[in-house]
C-alpha cells in the first residue's frame, strides 16, 4: 500500500504543477479510450487480439434474459459449467451461470466488468449472472489468452462487460416467457434511471429474474433415465423393504428378499405386513421391485434472482475524477431428486442394521421366537421425504477509483488508482437425508407396550416415547408415520463464502514519438487478497447423516502483480505497410502460497493494404491454484461410473489387455458391477452403492501454465460498404493442467490405460470384486490443449424501401482438443465428441423498416461421437469396433439447428414491443446417452436429455418503456 500512496501522491503533486498544461489536453485524453486486451488507451479500436462484441440491441433480440445465457450460445462457448440440469451435484456454485470458454473449464476464463475483475468462489469461478444485464452498454469477448495485462485465469480469454456510463432519465423492462407446454416460466423485470452533466453522473437499477422449474416427469423423453426405449434400465433402489442377512465382515449376504407390494416402479402401491417372513418374496430385479428416481427428479432446476446496482461519479479540480461502482445481488435457487436410497452400509464407518430385537424384524426375536432373530441388512429409498437442496447466495461489490490527465514534455498521460472488493456470502439448506443416530435407535430393540404403541427399547428398560420412535422401515411408503420420519431424518446446513480485495494504480500515455506515430506505454501495480470458506455443518462432517460427508475449506493467499506494455508503431501509410506495429506486454506476480511468475506477450498487426488486417499473437498464461484446489477438505460422492473391469459392457469385455489388468487385481471371472438396486448395471453404468472420497485439496498444487498462439485476417473490403470477414486460428497449450479427477476417468486410467497410480488409490471387496474405495481429488495432472479456427463476417445491406436488411455470423471450428492424463500417458483426442462439437455456428439476418424491426436467428451444433448403448452386443452402435476416447466403440449422432424469431415495434409513447419465440420451428429433443449423469457423468442428473438445449418451444414477450 506505500507504493499505491507514494503514487498518488506523486501524481496530485504533477497535476498542481502543471494544472494549466493537463487543462489544455484533457479534451485530447478523452477521445482515447482502452481497448479489452490492452492496457492502452488508443483512438483506433482495431486490435491485435480477436474481440467479439455484443450490443445492447443484440443481447434483447436473442430473448435471453440473463448475461450467463447469452454469452453460452456464444460458438466459442462449450458446455456450461455446472448444468441446471445436475441436480444430484453438491457444489455451491450450482443456480449460478459461468462460461466455459472453448471447453477449457469456465475457472479458466477471466471475467471484467468495466475492466475489473468480478466476483469468484471459492473454487474459482465467477456467476455471470449477478451481472445486471439492464445495465450493459456492450460485452466484450476477447478470444485471446491475456494474463499478461489482466492475470491469472485469463488463458481461455476475457469476457468484458462494459456497463452504460451515464443515463439521462429512465427505462422499464418486463419480459415474461415460458415453454409451449407451459413450464419453465421465465421472468425479468428491471428498472434503471440516471441523470447528470459533465460534472458529476450518476445511475441506479433494480433487477429481478427467475427462471422456472422444469420437471422430468412431465414429459415421455425425460420421465426416465434413458428414454422410453429403455424404460427400466435407469431404475433404482426401492421404496419397498429388501432385506438379507448380516455377512461375517458386515456386508449382505444369505437370502435376497423384498416386502409383497401393490403399484408399480413409482412406488404408488401398499405393502403386506412387514412383520410377516411369508410376505416377502425374492429379489430379482422386477421393475414393480425397484423404482424410477426421475419421477421424482427435476429435469431443470428454478432459480430467483434480484439485484440494486448503483454507480456515480463526480469531477475534481486539477483534470480529476472520482468513480465508484456497488452492486449487491441475492440468489436462491432450489433442487429436488429422488429420496435417499438408503442401505446398511449407507456410511460404512456407521453401518446401521435392523436389529434382532427390533418390533418389525420379520426374522427378529419377536417374530421367530427368543434367541432365535437375527439382525438384518436392509436397502429402501426412503421417496417419502425427496432431498431438497436450497442454496442462498449473495453476492457484494464495490469499487471506486480516482482517475484523471497529466501533460508531461507534452504529452499526455492518464492515471488512476483504485479499490476493487468482491464478496460472496452464502448458506445451504437440505431436507430429505437421514440422521443415522437416530436411524439406529428407530431399528434398534423395541416393543410393543402395554398400550399397543410400539416402543424403543426393551418391556425391562424402555426409552421414553418422546425420545426415540420406532421405523417400520421395511413397509414402505404407506406404513411409514409423520412422527417416525420427523425422527429419523436430518436437516442438513452449510456456509460458505469467499472475499477478493485488491488494490491497483495504473498510468497510459505516449512516450515519444516515431515516424509512424507515438510509442504508446502503459505500467501499473496490484494488489490482491483472496480468502474463503466452505464449512458443512458439523453433523454433516461428522459423518453421522446420509447426507455427503465433507470437511471444512478454509484458506487465504495475497498477490502483489506488476506489469508493464508497450505499442510500437514501426511503419505507415507506406507500401505494403499502411500499419505495421507490435505490442509487448509482461506481468510479474508474486504469490504468498506458491511463489513466483512471470508472463509476457507480444503481437503484431499489419495493413499491407487499407482493406486488409493481418494480425498476430503469442501469449504465455497462467492460472493460479485456487482455494479449493489448495485447501479444499473434500467430501463424499455418489460417482456414477461404468466398472471398466465389467464382463459384459466394461472395456474387459472386448479388450484381452484391460480383462488381464482386471483378474490381476483380483477381479473375478464374469464380474457383474452392481447398481444400487443389487442389480447388474446397465451399458453406461450407475452410481456406487458407497460413497467415494472427492475433492480434497492439495497444499503441493502449482499453478497451471499456457502458451496462446493466434493468427488472423480481417477484410473490410472498400468496393462493399458495410461489410466485413474476420479468420482467426487459435493455439492453446495449457501445461501442469490443475483437474478434480472423476471416478470414471481414474477407473478407465487404471485398467484401460494401465497407469499405477491410479491403481493405487482403488480398492475391490474382495469377496465381489466391487469397488468399495475410491479417492480422487485435485491434483496437476497433464497437458490440454485445443486448436480451430474462428470465422466471422457481416454485411448490411443498402437500404430500400422495403427496409434496412443485415446479416451477420458466427462460427467456430475446433480441429484439436485433446487431453493427456499425465506426462507419459498418450493423447486422448475428444474434438468431435458429445459436449466437443467440432462445429458451432451463430448466423442472425435483422431486418428494419420504420418501427418495425425482426429478427431471424439460427444456431448450429455440428454432429457428435456418442457412447453406444452397448458396444459389445452391438446395441444402438453405429461403429462398434472404432476407438474414441473412453475405449472401443461409439455411435454418431447428427447436426442439430435451431431457429429463434423475434419481432420488434417502436410504440410513439417512447415504448418498444418485443415479441418471439425461441426454438421457434420446435426442434425436439433427443436422446443422448451421454448427457446422463448415471451414464459417463454428464449434463443431466433426471435423463438422458441434455438440459443445455431446448426441451420446448419457448415463447416471450418484452416491454421497455423510456421515460
Amino acid at each position: 500500500m506505500q507504493h499505491r500512496t507514494k503514487i498518488a501522491m506523486a501524481v496530485a503533486i504533477a497535476l498542481n504543477a502543471m494544472a494549466g498544461l493537463a487543462h489544455a489536453q484533457t479534451a485530447d485524453a478523452m477521445q482515447r479510450v482502452e481497448v479489452t486486451g490492452s492496457r492502452i488507451r488508443q483512438v483506433d479500436l482495431e486490435t491485435a487480439q480477436p474481440v467479439q462484441v455484443m450490443t445492447q440491441e443484440q443481447i434483447q433480440k436473442t430473448g435471453l434474459v440473463t448475461v450467463g445465457d447469452i454469452l453460452n450460445n456464444l460458438s466459442a462457448a462449450g458446455t456450461p459449467a455446472f448444468s441446471k440440469g445436475s441436480t444430484l451435484t453438491s457444489n455451491r456454485e450450482q443456480g449460478g451461470q459461468y462460461i466455459n470458454m472453448r471447453n477449457l473449464g469456465a475457472n479458466r476464463l477471466l471475467v471484467l466488468v468495466n475492466g475489473k475483475r468480478w466476483t469468484q468462489t471459492v473454487a474459482g469461478y465467477t456467476d455471470m449472472s449477478t451481472i445486471p444485464a439492464s445495465l450493459i452498454e456492450r460485452i466484450d469477448v476477447l478470444k485471446d489468452g491475456a494474463s499478461s495485462i489482466y492475470g491469472s485465469d485469463a488463458i481461455a480469454g476475457v469476457v468484458n462487460v462494459i456497463l452504460k456510463k451515464t443515463m439521462h432519465g429512465g427505462l422499464a423492462s418486463v419480459y415474461d416467457g415460458q415453454n409451449e407446454q407451459g413450464d419453465g416460466r421465465r421472468k425479468d423485470y428491471a428498472l434503471a434511471w440516471g441523470t447528470g452533466d459533465d460534472k458529476a453522473d450518476m445511475m441506479f437499477g433494480l433487477t429481478y429474474t427467475e427462471d422456472g422449474v422444469v420437471w422430468a416427469k412431465d414429459r415421455d423423453v425425460t420421465a426416465t433415465a434413458y428414454g422410453p426405449n429403455h424404460l427400466n434400465a435407469g431404475f433404482g433402489a426401492s421404496p419397498w423393504g429388501r432385506i438379507r442377512q448380516v455377512s461375517a465382515s458386515g456386508g449382505a449376504g444369505g437370502f435376497n428378499k423384498i416386502l409383497n407390494h401393490t403399484g408399480s416402479y413409482l412406488g404408488d402401491g401398499t405393502g403386506s405386513n412387514a412383520r410377516d417372513p411369508d410376505d416377502y418374496h425374492n429379489y430379482a430385479g422386477a421393475d414393480a421391485d425397484t423404482f424410477n428416481s426421475s419421477n421424482q427428479m427435476m429435469y431443470t432446476s428454478p432459480t430467483r434472482l434480484a439485484s440494486i446496482f448503483t454507480k456515480g461519479s463526480i469531477a475534481l479540480p486539477h483534470a480529476m475524477r472520482f468513480t465508484a461502482t456497488a452492486m449487491f445481488a441475492d440468489r436462491a435457487s432450489s433442487r429436488e431428486v429422488a429420496g435417499y436410497p438408503l442401505n446398511s452400509m449407507t456410511q460404512s464407518k456407521y453401518p446401521v442394521y435392523i436389529d434382532k430385537d427390533d418390533y418389525y424384524n420379520p426374522y427378529g426375536n419377536q417374530v421367530a421366537g427368543a434367541g432365535k432373530g437375527v439382525d438384518l441388512f436392509f436397502y429402501r429409498r426412503t421417496i417419502e421425504v425427496p432431498r431438497v437442496t436450497d442454496n442462498g447466495n449473495r453476492t457484494l461489490h464495490v469499487d471506486a477509483g480516482l482517475e484523471g490527465a497529466v501533460g508531461v514534455l507534452g504529452k499526455v498521460w492518464n492515471w488512476n488508482v483504485g479499490y476493487n472488493h468482491s464478496a460472496i456470502t452464502g448458506s445451504v439448506r437440505s431436507a430429505g437425508n437421514l440422521n443415522l443416530l437416530n436411524l439406529k435407535k428407530a431399528l434398534g430393540p423395541s416393543f410393543m407396550n402395554a398400550a399397543g404403541t410400539v416402543q424403543c427399547g426393551t418391556a425391562a428398560s424402555p426409552i421414553p416415547l418422546a425420545d426415540c420412535v420406532p421405523f417400520d422401515i421395511l413397509g414402505g411408503p404407506s406404513a411409514s408415520t409423520p412422527a417416525a420420519l420427523n425422527y429419523v431424518m436430518s436437516n442438513g446446513q452449510a456456509t460458505y463464502g469467499s472475499t477478493v480485495d485488491s488494490a491497483t494504480a495504473d498510468v497510459t500515455g505516449d512516450l515519444f514519438d516515431l515516424p509512424a506515430g507515438a510509442v504508446g506505454m502503459a505500467a501499473g501495480l496490484e494488489h490482491r487478497s483472496v480468502s474463503g470458506y466452505d464449512r458443512p455443518g458439523q453433523f454433516e462432517q461428522s459423518g453421522y447423516s446420509t447426507d455427503l460427508a465433507g470437511n471444512a475449506t478454509v484458506g487465504k493467499y495475497t498477490v502483489r502483480e506488476a506489469y508493464l506494455e508497450f505499442n510500437v508503431p514501426l511503419l505507415k501509410n507506406k507500401p505494403f505497410a499502411q500499419l505495421l506495429s507490435v505490442d509487448v506486454a509482461s506481468r510479474y506476480s508474486d504469490y504468498s502460497n506458491f511463489g513466483t511468475t512471470t508472463n509476457s506477450k507480444a503481437s503484431v498487426m499489419w495493413k499491407p493494404i487499407r482493406d486488409l488486417l493481418a494480425r498476430a499473437t503469442y501469449a504465455q498464461g497462467f492460472r493460479a491454484p485456487t482455494l479449493s484446489d489448495t485447501f479444499g477438505g473434500g467430501q463424499q460422492a455418489y460417482d456414477a461410473y461404468l466398472d471398466a473391469c465389467d464382463s459384459k459392457y466394461g472395456e474387459a469385455a472386448r479388450n484381452p489387455a484391460v480383462a488381464a489388468r482386471c483378474a490381476a487385481a483380483g477381479v473375478p471371472a464374469g464380474f457383474r458391477q452392481l447398481n444400487q438396486a443389487g442389480s447388474p448395471v446397465p451399458a453406461g453404468g450407475a452410481q456406487t452403492p458407497v460413497p467415494f472420497n472427492a475433492g480434497a485439496g492439495n497444499g503441493a498444487v502449482q499453478p497451471e501454465t499456457a502458451t496462446t498462439k493466434t493468427f488472423g485476417l480481417v477484410y473490410s473490403p472498400g468496393w462493399l460498404n458495410g461489410a466485413s470477414i474476420a479468420l482467426d486460428w487459435f493455439d492453446i497449450h495449457v501445461r501442469n493442467r490443475i483437474t478434480g479427477v472423476t471416478a470414471t476417468y481414474e477407473i478407465n486410467q487404471c485398467y484401460v490405460d494401465g497407469v499405477q497410480a491410479f491403481c493405487d488409490k482403488i480398492k475391490r471387496d474382495p469377496a465381489t470384486g466391487m469397488i468399495s474405495t475410491l479417492a480422487r481429488g485435485n491434483a496437476n495432472l497433464g497437458e490440454l490443449q485445443t486448436r480451430g479456427v474462428d470465422l466471422t463476417f457481416a454485411y448490411r445491406f443498402p437500404r430500400t424501401a422495403f427496409g434496412q436488411l443485415s446479416v451477420r455470423s458466427e462460427s467456430t471450428y475446433t480441429d484439436t482438443f485433446r487431453i493427456k492424463s499425465t506426462a507419459t500417458s498418450d493423447w486422448e483426442n475428444d474434438a468431435g465428441e458429445f459436449t466437443y462439437n467440432r462445429v458451432k455456428s451463430n448466423l442472425t439476418l435483422d431486418w428494419n423498416l420504420g418501427n418495425w424491426s425482426a429478427t431471424l436467428a439460427s444456431r448450429y451444433y455440428s454432429g457428435v461421437k456418442v457412447h453406444c448403448w452397448s458396444a459389445a452386443s452391438n446395441e444402438e452402435c453405429s461403429n462398434p469396433n472404432d476407438p474414441a476416447s473412453w475405449g472401443t466403440g461409439y455411435t454418431t449422432l447428427g447436426a442439430m439447428v435451431y431457429g429463434d424469431l423475434s419481432v420488434g415495434y417502436a410504440l410513439p409513447w417512447k415504448a418498444r414491443l418485443l415479441v418471439g419465440a425461441n426454438n421457434v420451428f420446435d426442434r425436439k429433443p433427443r436422446i443422448v446417452y451421454d448427457a446422463s449423469t448415471s451414464f459417463v457423468n454428464g449434463t443431466s442428473a433426471s435423463s438422458a436429455v441434455d438440459p443445455q438445449m431446448p426441451i420446448d418451444r419457448l415463447f416471450y414477450v418484452r416491454y421497455n418503456q423510456s421515460f
